[in-house]
């Protein structure tokens, strides 16, 4: 992080207190962005010795293996949200993908294991390509296209699957309980998954394109960026993961119900990434505060739960961080452009 500079170091003449004052600028500045940063790290490890002291029976492989595999969905549709954050947009259709995604396997399983779970990706991606042709080509807000995109999702998703049903085949029972060196299949694809997203945003040339894109997108245009390119590519990514929570999601239950499978994960997708430190103006993707951010709220949520108070109370309490972390990132831009005195 670059400091801007005070107004003590810029003219002569200038008082010691205005020094003091710009200091004390620059310390708020500094602590926001520590804050925004690391916030999440320290809160996970805060509520990590809170359960291994008052909860019973949390540190047993059992409870620690349930939270991996309830998160491990949230995490990779949390990591599609985080590339589409960082453009400075945003997807609100990752749920309804997901219905579609887990509403397709009955239809074409008895084809096959694969071509169920090829074809389910295949819609994600079409999903996803849309968005990303209507907010790159055409120029709609990607609010408001990938709004329209979260009903008309989940319509779709109940013309094809209706109503709740069951999904008999061995191979997609072995995906959503099976596992490998004992890590359960559906952790280790999104460990996966994680691994690799981070990979090619800090070493791939479309990852730094993308950041660049969401940073200044004129600026990235007089460039020479393909900025409509990268935009189309990060909403496709974004659909595809949502699609592959879905399949991992239908495969965890053996059983498709496209009324209520991703609804409100959108919400925990959008906490995950922001209160892992990816500002929601765009520039910057954090892919280790993004995995933090989803295993903070599902720990939150399972310790609500341990403690018997409600579910709707974890809801609640998410609401209540976005706020806060949306409060931190808002206040900090607002002082790094707070007008100085001469």
């Amino acid at each position: 992080m670059t400091d801007t500079a005070s107004p003590a170091t810029t003219g002569a003449g200038t008082t010691e207190p205005s020094g003091r004052t710009g200091d004390s600028g620059r310390r708020r500045r500094i602590d926001s962005d520590w804050v925004r940063r690391n916030g999440v790290f320290v809160a996970l490890l805060l509520l990590l010795v809170f359960n291994l002291l008052f909860t019973d029976n949390f540190a047993t492989e059992g409870t620690l293996r349930l939270q991996l595999v309830q998160v491990a969905p949230v995490l990779i549709v949390a990591l599609g949200m985080a590339l589409v954050i960082g453009t400075e947009g945003i997807d609100l259709s990752v749920g309804a993908v997901m219905a579609l995604a887990a509403a397709l396997i009955p239809l074409y399983i008895g084809y096959g294991t694969g071509i169920s779970i090829g074809i389910s990706l295949l819609a994600g991606v079409v999903v996803g390509l849309i968005a990303g042709v209507l907010v790159a080509h055409v120029g709609v807000q990607p609010i408001v296209a990938t709004l329209g995109l979260m009903v008309a999702g989940r319509g779709v998703a109940n013309l094809f699957g209706g109503q709740i049903k069951s999904i008999r085949d061995e191979g997609f029972r072995e995906l959503g309980t099976g596992s490998v060196l004992g890590i359960p299949y559906v952790v280790a694809i999104a460990a996966l998954v994680a691994l690799v997203v981070g990979l090619v945003v800090r070493r791939s040339t479309y990852g730094r394109q993308l950041v660049a894109i969401g940073g200044n997108k004129l600026a990235a245009e007089l460039a020479g960026l393909p900025v409509k390119r990268v935009l189309v590519t990060t909403y496709v990514v974004s659909g595809l993961l949502a699609a592959m929570a879905g399949i991992l999601l239908a495969a965890r239950s053996q059983a498709s119900d496209p009324t209520k499978l991703g609804l409100l994960m959108e919400l925990s997708a959008i906490t995950a990434v922001v209160i892992g430190g990816t500002p929601l103006s765009g520039g910057q993707v954090r892919i280790l505060g993004t995995v933090a951010g989803a295993l903070l709220m599902q720990l939150i949520t399972a310790t609500l739960i341990f403690h018997n108070i409600p579910d709707s109370s974890a809801q609640i309490v998410q609401a209540v961080i976005v706020i806060a972390a949306v409060y931190v990132q808002l206040g900090r831009r607002g002082t790094s452009r707070k007008p100085r005195k001469t």
